[in-house]
């Protein structure tokens, strides 16, 4: 499971090193074997940990370009008071 901190290219590496693993699993012991399953659910866990990480990114920067228009929608009033 990933670490505090992981960066989201670690996060990707290890979420393909474990769909390489199920699938692998599943061709040789079946879709429905009960490590494959295993496999299948920890996959589950890595991509919404990863999705979770890349949507706080994610709405970090939409905060930060609100931010900024709001910011040149107040610099011309700014500029005209003077």
């Amino acid at each position: 499971m990933y670490k505090h901190g992981s960066s989201s290219s670690e996060m990707l590496a290890e979420i393909k090193v474990k769909r390489e693993l199920m699938m692998e699993c599943a061709n040789t012991k079946g879709f429905t074997s009960e490590e494959t399953i295993k496999y299948s659910q920890e996959l589950d866990e890595l991509i919404y940990e990863y999705q979770k990480v890349a949507g706080q990114s994610t709405k970090k920067q939409e905060e930060v370009k609100l931010s900024f228009k709001q910011s040149i929608l107040v610099w011309p009033k700014v500029i005209v008071g003077f």
